[in-house]
């Protein structure tokens, strides 16, 4: 008989945003896998530093280096470069070498990802489809990567193509009612107007949003209304907008 509330069901990982933005990431290795890794990560606007021996990159590793997009060590890894590591990554064929690798981060408490070994690995990399400011992970928790890509691929398909553009345009739109509204008790009701507006406006119409429209729509949020795009711009065309929080 089930119970009242969700089964727990183990096995799973926590699949979290991470924010790396200004962290420094180590990345062992100079191959495919590392290449990956690095896109991944400067996608994320962390600094990354690269360690290996010049013969062993690949071409795309050498071109972010060239345009020193990463900071590069030429040589193999030695203990001293986990020094001021906030996360480190190694993708090298070296099992031995790796497991050493991830030895000193435990040590040192630093999260570390160690490429194809999913047992010394504190997280592990999905797949990813990214439109603008919208990712979508899939994780097969280490059993499946070519599976998970598969899965990625299928739930990207059907996707709006506009999806990106839209979610765009409301983080626009949440900025400004923070400026309006930044009192921590108007939380849930900025919550709750939000909601609306996402439910209510079609996603061509979200893209469509002008900073005008934004400023128009920003004046209905103390009654808690929201009316449609095209009342918010008779409203405009009427000369009746005369700044946010008016109505």
């Amino acid at each position: 008989m089930k119970g009242p509330y969700p089964e727990i069901q183990g096995g799973g990982s926590l699949i979290l945003a991470w924010q790396v933005r200004s962290k420094r990431v180590l990345v062992v290795g100079g191959g495919e896998v590392a290449a990956g890794r690095i896109v991944n990560i400067l996608n994320a606007d962390a600094k990354v530093t690269v360690v290996s021996p010049r013969e062993g990159l690949n071409e795309e590793v050498a071109y972010r280096i060239d345009q020193k997009q990463v900071d590069y060590v030429d040589r193999k890894f030695e203990p001293s470069d986990l020094d001021g590591a906030d996360m480190v990554l190694t993708a090298v064929d070296d099992p031995e070498a790796s497991s050493q690798i991830y030895k000193l981060c435990h040590e040192k408490r630093i999260p570390a990802n160690i490429a194809d070994v999913p047992p010394e690995c504190d997280f592990y990399f999905g797949s990813v489809h990214r439109d603008g400011p919208l990712q979508i992970m899939v994780s097969t928790n280490g059993n499946g990567p070519k599976l998970a890509s598969i899965v990625r691929k299928q739930i990207a398909s059907g996707l709006p193509s506009n999806i990106g553009m839209a979610i765009q345009r409301v983080g626009i739109l949440r900025k400004k009612l923070r400026k309006v509204a930044p009192a921590p008790d108007e939380g849930p009701k900025r919550m709750q107007w939000m909601s609306k507006v996402c439910e209510q406006y079609t996603l061509d119409e979200l893209c469509e949003m002008t900073e005008l429209d934004m400023e128009t729509l920003l004046g209905f949020y103390r009654p808690g209304d929201v009316p449609s795009l095209e009342a918010v711009r008779l409203r405009e065309s009427d000369g009746a907008y005369d700044g946010p929080f008016l109505i």
